[in-house]
């Protein structure tokens, strides 16, 4: 009876253990929440600039539009939507009210809103027809709210702080629900303010109040929506407008304020923001946005600059390819809809993303893996292949560098690569090296870092291959979700006739600049040379030989802002001793987009001297990599 029993026992036992079920690796350091889960998923979205600033040809407004000019006569918020969803985007965001102050809806706050302008009588509401199209257009919908408001004249009192906040609470309520609340970091400076028209200088560590008061509305009533901010609590900037994440970008990242302050919107320590912080503090992940033209709003010169689709896919490869999202700015024309060059660039960019992404090459490949967590299916090498994001293959604990051969189905043509981690379980791969099977050995092909939810890496040419060997590196027990192989999808693609500035491109023989030597590398046609001077009172002095309709200001390329142009005199002469000031301004938000920033003259300049006038810059030098003038 004893030896029935031993016998028994040593059968049900090894049984017992084969059905244990193997566990998971552990979490490694800050993880995603599951609105955060949600908006890696979402990968493209758009943002619509379209304020009174847009009537004025302004890239910023300064608070001093009169409402009556907000008329648009053929506003169209379903062609908007419709272009955004050609594109593949998730999701629209409004910008309900910019730094002009202007509320695209009828808010009870301000009278500086729809309420006051002739659109549809004074009873339109913008927001709630961007929510309704977006949704109609199988779109999520978001919300942007600046903080700064150039027009109120309660701006920086605490009075405009609490008015700001009920704004906040208007837009999280009444629009259904929210993808993301987006509050960028320009805060304080000249404005209109209610006809004062003076400089207004605020404590953004502690005005807002963000942490303590303001962000908390959106917590409550929009628990999904995700909080944008220079430095978080949900998606931080990248550190630039032109779209790009770092080759290496970590979604995890520890925001650091200035002087031991609080990191907080328009203040802090922006030197990981591209990159993020490997091992940070908070799951943070990248948000790269960039405008489909030059400027976030529409400016009729700009027609022929609009992205086009090859563009839009190197910004999409090096922004969703890279683990952060994409966000593309709108800009609508006066009349209240997309010009036809940007609905034409958006559709055939979606075709390019559907066309390209649409056949994983890897498909039905078998995938031999040198080592397996628990020998389970659960962890299995089939799981990088079922496009499941969070389905994923996993070596044993202390395996950190497994290597996996994948042998294709049939020889493939391709020149895209992606790999995505089960971010659930954190950011854990440092690295990750490719080869292919190639005359009889293995040779090396790609290596790539920071995978994180997406990682696209594109070859410098389309290769052709039947076998692959993956290898990854990790401090911890990697966890890959995904593998695919892509061949890039390209059709020819032009935009229509006459969309253009309207102006002709002066030679450098055409004028002569007499201040300092010449400036030479100001008008070399050459973007990557810039020229500085220390002294600028006098401004730049240009002899002209021929009349000048617009007048063009390049700021230095170099990655630095020292000696960029923020405001601006444009003066004429007909000796060079008496001048007349003809036209001033601002080059509205060229610290974070530093563009061309063209000068349209409301009439051609006759006069034998043109003076351009640095009235501020930033630091006390001016730089220039390019000045540029235009006739008619």
């Amino acid at each position: 009876m004893k030896k029935s029993r031993v016998l028994l026992l040593s059968f049900i036992l090894p049984v017992t253990a084969c059905m244990q079920e193997v566990a998971e690796p552990e979490p490694y350091g800050a993880v995603p929440t599951e609105r955060q889960l949600r908006w890696h998923e979402m990968e493209m979205y758009s943002l619509i600039h379209y304020t009174p600033t847009t009537f004025q040809n302004k890239e910023w407004g300064f608070g001093d539009a009169d409402p009556q000019i907000f008329n648009p006569q053929h506003f169209d918020a379903q062609q908007i939507a419709a272009a955004a969803a050609s594109a593949g985007f998730k999701g629209l965001i409004s910008v309900a009210k910019h730094h002009d102050g202007f509320c695209l809806w009828p808010t009870a706050t301000t009278n500086y809103s729809v309420a006051s302008s002739p659109w549809k009588d004074g009873k339109g509401d913008m927001v709630k027809e961007f929510m309704q199209a977006t949704h109609d257009h199988g779109m999520k919908f978001g919300v942007y709210l600046s903080a700064w408001d150039r027009n109120d004249t309660r701006y920086g009192s605490s009075a405009y702080a609490e008015a700001y906040r009920e704004q906040l609470m208007e837009l999280m309520t009444q629009y259904g629900e929210l993808f993301t609340s987006w509050h960028d970091g320009a805060n304080g400076g000249d404005g209109y303010y209610g006809g004062k028209k003076e400089k207004r200088i605020i404590d953004r560590s502690t005005y807002y109040e963000w942490h303590e008061k303001t962000w908390p509305i959106v917590r409550e009533k929009q628990p999904m929506a995700m909080i944008f901010s220079d430095v978080g609590p949900d998606m931080r900037w990248v550190g630039n407008e032109k779209g790009f994440a770092a080759e290496t970008s970590w979604a995890t990242y520890t925001p650091r304020g200035v002087d031991g302050r609080p990191a907080v919107p328009g203040d802090a320590d922006y030197a990981e923001s591209t990159t993020g912080t490997r091992n940070g503090e908070h799951w943070i992940p990248a948000e790269c946005d960039v405008p489909h033209r030059p400027g976030w709003f529409y400016h009729p010169d700009q027609d022929n600059e609009v992205k086009t689709p090859d563009q839009l896919f190197e910004i999409y490869l090096k922004s969703v390819g890279r683990g952060a999202n994409m966000n593309l700015g709108l800009a609508p024309m006066p009349a209240g809809y997309l010009h036809a060059n940007d609905v034409k660039s958006l559709r055939a960019f979606g075709r390019k993303i559907e066309r390209t992404f649409g056949q994983n090459l890897a498909k039905g490949a078998a995938i031999n893996a040198s080592n397996t967590r628990g020998n389970a299916d659960k962890f299995g090498t089939k799981w990088l292949l079922d496009d499941d994001r969070y389905s994923y293959y996993a070596p044993d604990d202390g395996i950190l560098e497994p290597e996996l051969e994948i042998t294709l189905s049939s020889e493939q043509t391709f020149d895209i690569i992606r790999l995505r981690e089960n971010i659930k379980l954190g950011q854990r791969l440092d690295s990750v090296s490719i080869a292919i099977f190639q005359d009889g050995e293995w040779t090396p092909l790609a290596l790539a870092t920071s995978i994180g939810a997406n990682r696209l890496i594109r070859l410098a040419k389309p290769v052709r291959a039947t076998k692959l060997k993956v290898k990854l590196h990790a401090p911890v027990t990697p966890t890959l979700s995904d593998f695919g192989l892509f061949k890039e999808f390209k059709e020819p693609f032009a935009f229509d006739e006459g969309a253009n500035r309207g102006q002709t491109r002066l030679a450098v023989g055409d004028f002569n600049i007499q201040t300092g030597n010449g400036l030479p590398k100001g008008v070399d046609n050459n973007p990557e040379t810039f020229e500085t001077l220390s002294e600028i009172q006098a401004g730049i002095v240009f002899e002209l030989k021929k009349p000048v309709s617009a007048i063009s200001y390049l700021p230095r390329q170099d990655g630095q802002k020292d000696g960029t142009v923020l405001k601006y005199e444009i003066a004429t002469s007909a000796n060079g001793k008496e001048w007349k000031a003809i036209k001033t301004g601002e080059f509205s938000n060229i610290q974070a987009n530093p563009i061309e920033q063209t000068i349209m003259l409301i009439t051609p300049v006759e006069d034998k001297y043109l003076r351009f006038v640095p009235v501020e810059t930033i630091g006390k030098t001016f730089s220039v990599a390019s000045f540029i003038l235009f006739s008619e």
